[in-house]
């Protein structure tokens, strides 16, 4: 059960507390919860408007902020002790979220949001009120690193989300969402009768270092197998960003929280289609493991009695190979399988749009092109430093890209999140 409590304001004042759609914060209690890390050497709070002109960059992490009423913690593994995700009762702040942002340094897997002028549409965060933390660590043998793990930052911000968020614990929701998903063998008849559908989700796990990908209740997606999971588990808190991939094509905590696909197969319940859970599968680098957990998405999907799938891969490039092979392994077991993912096709769109191609993958949704070439006129505000997209190696900037006027040019893969792999994009197909 998600309580949610509509945010039509963001103000600093004493006390941290929501009222009549305004949310106040107290700036000097938050700040105090940033700075429990040793490691953070500097920390401001700033707020952020649809239509503000302002620009943030290089943006690390959105996170909704929120709070477990009952039945759990918020983020089970990672900073909180491990607990069972997906049951009880949870408030939630709507129509807002806090955005982590780096002071000085970003890298590879950071990105840029437009508040206000002609790229505001293009994340939906540009649409969103925001309490932005800006702060800076000393975890120096990152930060020339083009690959950051970004860890100080990113567990002060779900820190901070869940201290803003616990305002809201002993308040009245303005509306609340039920998301109630028997187990399979407590169906009904007419439920077991309709098409059985499975929800296969990717997330970035690529590297074999630890301390950059997805969590799955703070484990390393790297080192885990297909699992099968409940669509609650992932709606309550149980999966974490990580911080390794171009930005375009990741899925932040917030879209975790807030999965649109998720919500939509869940409306589609007991209507269309038997939701038969979610398998959270993962990316790897070598072929045999690419082939191993294909095959085991397979079996599982097949063993549960699926007859459709739908499949959402984070990040492009190498991890295609993984994306189609699912597609392919589910096809040969006859489970009809739909595919989410972006592209790679060149700044003018006529290259080859997945690493691997198979005529089995013969239903892709395309959420866009990373490699959109994208000019950016100047703003007047930037929160955070605009050059560590021209300095650090985000993938969309390179050096010369940001101009002394502060206006610039860039690729897609540097729009934070702005590909919408969990079903939430702006982005619409025009035929030609």
């Amino acid at each position: 059960e998600i309580g949610n409590f509509h945010v039509k304001e963001i103000r600093f004042g004493e006390k941290t507390a929501f009222s009549g759609g305004v949310l106040t914060v107290n700036k000097e209690e938050a700040l105090e919860v940033v700075r429990e890390d040793e490691h953070i050497t500097s920390a401001e709070l700033h707020i952020v408007n649809p239509g503000d002109m302002v620009r943030l960059c290089p943006v690390k992490e959105a996170i909704e902020m929120r709070c477990k009423v009952e039945g759990g913690v918020l983020f089970p593994g990672v900073t909180a002790d491990l607990a069972p995700a997906g049951s009880g009762v949870l408030h939630a702040l709507k129509d807002a979220s806090l955005i982590v942002v780096g002071e000085h340094w970003g890298g590879f897997q950071d990105g840029l949001i437009d508040m206000g002028g002609p790229f505001q549409r293009n994340t939906l965060f540009g649409d969103l009120r925001n309490l932005v933390l800006v702060a800076d660590s000393n975890e120096t043998f990152e930060q020339k690193e083009q690959q950051k793990k970004n860890r100080a930052l990113r567990w002060a911000g779900m820190r901070l989300a869940e201290y803003v968020g616990s305002c809201v614990r002993d308040l009245s929701p303005e509306d609340t969402e039920v998301f109630d998903l028997p187990p399979l063998n407590e169906r009904s008849p007419e439920v077991r009768e309709l098409p059985g559908v499975v929800y296969v989700l990717q997330p970035q796990t690529q590297m074999e270092a630890l301390g950059y990908n997805t969590l799955i209740y703070g484990w390393d997606g790297n080192r885990m197998l297909p699992t099968f999971m409940h669509p609650n588990e992932v709606l309550d808190g149980a999966v974490v960003s990580g911080s390794f991939m171009p930005v375009s094509s990741k899925i932040s905590t917030y879209q975790w929280q807030n999965s649109v696909t998720i919500k939509k197969i869940m409306e589609e319940h007991g209507k269309t289609l038997n939701f038969l859970g979610i398998i959270m599968s993962n990316l790897n680098v070598a072929m045999d493991q690419k082939q191993r957990s294909a095959q085991m998405v397979a079996s599982m999907a097949s063993n549960l009695g699926a007859a459709g799938a739908f499949v959402a891969e984070e990040g492009y490039g190498n991890p295609d190979v993984d994306f189609i092979q699912v597609l392919v392994e589910l096809e040969k077991v006859g489970i009809k399988t739909v595919g989410i993912t972006n592209e790679c096709t060149g700044r003018d769109g006529a290259s080859q749009p997945l690493v691997a191609l198979d005529e089995a993958a013969d239903a892709i949704v395309s959420c866009g092109n990373v490699s959109q070439y994208l000019e950016l006129p100047p703003m007047p505000t930037v929160l955070g430093e605009l050059e560590a997209l021209a300095r650090d190696g985000l993938s969309g900037g390179w050096e010369g890209c940001v101009r002394e006027d502060g206006s610039l040019v860039m690729e897609n893969n540097a729009m934070f999140c702005s590909d919408g792999i969990c079903g939430a994009s702006r982005k619409t197909c025009r035929e030609f």
